[in-house]
This record gives structure tokens, sequence and C-alpha cells, in this order.
């Protein structure tokens, strides 16, 4: 299982239940990478998703305790063992910050795009850096767009 995401210096990635910067290029570069994958997610992340529907060409596992909630498309899960037991071992997980944190350590890549400076984040990944189970073991260069500076950084579990 790997994961996917886009985090600032402080690794804040989110802010009132969204991300905290959109990057046209780096939602290319999340379609991509994803694609033809198994997506795992939480409630709330499905919500920001253009109508709040899941994601085209993925397998969208959805991590919920509410009983209620039944998207079309999407198989939904109350419980983390249910969802392990169904997710292939090429899922990735692709937020909220509660759904990284109960996966995290079943993860052996994260593709983390990082992006130049803080943002007023209320949710944060653990910082990778600081782990000493995880390494940063490749590096893009820095890119540029919108305004927003980022590169991206491949880590894996040691």
């Amino acid at each position: 299982m790997d994961l996917i995401v886009l985090a600032d210096e402080e690794w804040g990635i989110g802010k009132d239940g969204d991300q905290i910067v959109y990057i046209p290029g780096d939602l290319r570069y999340f379609r991509e990478t994803t694609m033809g994958h198994a997506v795992i997610l939480g409630r709330k992340t499905l919500a920001t998703f253009p109508g709040g529907r899941p994601l085209k060409g993925r397998r969208n596992l959805i991590l919920s305790r509410d009983p209620s909630f039944a998207p079309e498309g999407a198989e939904v899960f109350r419980s983390l063992e249910e969802l392990l037991a169904a997710a292939p071992e090429d899922a990735f997980v692709i937020g909220g910050a509660s759904v990284y944190q109960a996966l995290l350590d079943r993860c052996d890549t994260a593709y983390v795009t990082k992006v130049q400076g803080t943002f007023s984040a209320d949710c944060h990944l653990p910082d990778l850096d600081a782990r000493p189970d995880w390494r940063a073991v490749e590096e893009g260069p820095l890119q540029e767009e919108g305004g927003t500076s980022y590169r991206r950084v491949t880590y894996r579990r040691i």
C-alpha cells in the first residue's frame, strides 16, 4: 500500500475540510499516478471531489462509520479491518488526515508533493523527515505553478 499527498513545509495537508492548495499540474500527477488503482479515503475527502462523486477509473474504498453513508460507485467499509481485508496491495491512501494516520504504518511508499511555505492548516501528516522508519529516496526538481513552488519527494519505509 502506498500514499499520495500534498503537504506544506510543516506537513500541513488540509484546512476547513479541504486541501491547503490546488495545483493543476499536481492534480494531473495525482490522476496519472492513481489511475487504475484502488484509492482509500474517508467520507470527508470524498465530499471535496467534484460533485462529491468517487474518482473515475479507480476503485474507491471509503472508510466511514456512518451507517447511512452509501455513495454510488464506491465501496464503504465501517472498520479498518474490513477495509484492509478488501484493499489490494497496490492501493493508494489519498486522505484525509485520519485515514493517513490509520494507515501510514501499513504503507511502503509515500509520494509527497512538498509545497514551499506554510499554510494555516488544521490537519497534518506526520513529519516523514523526522521518522526513523522513513527515508526520502528520490527528490524532483523545484517547480512553480500559479505562484506556488513545490517539488515531488518519494519516501520509502526502511
